[in-house]
């Protein structure tokens, strides 16, 4: 299952020092992941003397050499490459349970680490972000998790943090209107609106830490306490809506969660599951699907009446649109089949 770990990414802390564990749980993205790696290493630096950073690779059965690339060229990162892949969140809470985190919230290891980043290979850490991200940490013990400010590849912002999903979010994700006439404008303020579950830009351009009500898990950094409070990620989740789960688990519990702009981290957004963009697409709503029902006490009473009608029009709707693409010739017949298919599948999940 598993290759024998290699040593640890930091020497022995102090009692003064406050311990990071950097987990990045890696699919066929070699070359992003090497990146990641010498970006993390480089922030790692800045906060030399007061916070320990170990960093730990999972490599999720890759088959373009990252696993043998981790243990030739970054021999202080901690390497568990699998023979299967396991999702995003059971290779993470693998990590976890090593680190001395129980499922229950158990810490089964007095050398846990303070604090826990949750990195995707696809970001790469921009100067000083571990050490700001630590340093809020630090500074507000109330807090159970915080994220960064993230970018693009082009260097627009995107959005790291949200609020949860409703049947605003779903149509505004399933009915793409910025095509029809007149409606574009108006699409793109309502797709970048609170309606749509996103911050203002003015909040993401500022400096000051605010709360939210969850980040996302490509850069996620968790209290160790706050694991210890609520357990684990829910590995009901192979990928998609984990970070959700876990941001409103610790919300409930007390522990909420913050944007901190000032830490910048960039993200090559999608890397991994554009290499399987509609099994992706299925595995997305099986994770929606099961965070609308396990958190029903969210949502009003009838909000599950209407979402399932809800994606139903929607995927009618982007079925009809890809049928267009094909007779114009710019779709091939396999890629519709997939898509139409990805569209059943996840109707059959809706019910």
């Amino acid at each position: 299952m598993r290759v024998p770990p290699g040593p640890t990414a930091s020497t022995r802390c102090t009692d003064s020092q406050m311990r990071l564990a950097v987990v990045i749980v890696s699919y066929n993205v070699r070359d992003l992941l090497r990146r990641c790696l010498q970006s993390v290493c480089a922030s790692a630096r800045h906060c030399k003397g007061w916070l320990s950073v170990d960093v730990t690779v999972v490599d999720n059965a890759s088959h373009d050499g990252s696993a043998q690339m981790v243990a030739a060229e970054f021999p202080h990162v901690k390497l568990s490459a699998m023979t299967d892949n396991l999702g995003f969140t059971r290779a993470n809470n693998f990590v976890l349970r090593g680190l001395g985190f129980g499922a229950d919230g158990e810490d089964r290891a007095a050398s846990a680490p303070d604090l826990v980043l949750l990195l995707n290979p696809d970001t790469e850490v921009m100067d000083d972000a571990l050490g700001k991200l630590a340093a809020f940490m630090r500074d507000n013990r109330s807090a159970g998790a915080c994220g960064p400010r993230l970018h693009y590849e082009d260097g627009t912002l995107q959005h790291g943090a949200f609020a949860f999903p409703g049947l605003a979010q779903v149509a505004l994700d399933l009915l793409p209107l910025a095509g029809l006439p007149g409606l574009s404008r108006l699409m793109q303020r309502l797709l970048q609106s609170r309606l749509n579950g996103r911050y203002s830009r003015r909040q993401w351009l500022g400096v000051a830490p605010f709360q939210v009500d969850f980040v996302l898990g490509a850069a996620l950094m968790a209290r160790g306490d706050s694991i210890r409070a609520i357990g684990l990620l829910d590995e009901g989740y192979f990928m998609y809506c984990e970070e959700m789960d876990w941001c409103l688990r610790m919300g409930e519990a007390g522990l909420p969660t913050y944007a901190v702009p000032a830490a910048q981290i960039l993200h090559f957004e999608g890397r991994s599951s554009s290499q399987v963009r509609w099994q992706s697409f299925e595995r997305l709503w099986a994770s929606r699907f099961r965070f609308f029902r396990k958190h029903a006490h969210l949502y009003p009473h009838g909000f599950h009446l209407l979402l399932r009608p809800l994606v139903r029009l929607g995927l009618a709707w982007n079925g009809w649109n890809a049928r267009r693409e094909f007779a114009r010739g710019r779709l091939s017949g396999d890629r519709l089949g997939e898509q139409l298919d990805a569209y059943a599948k996840v109707l059959d999940l809706g019910g």
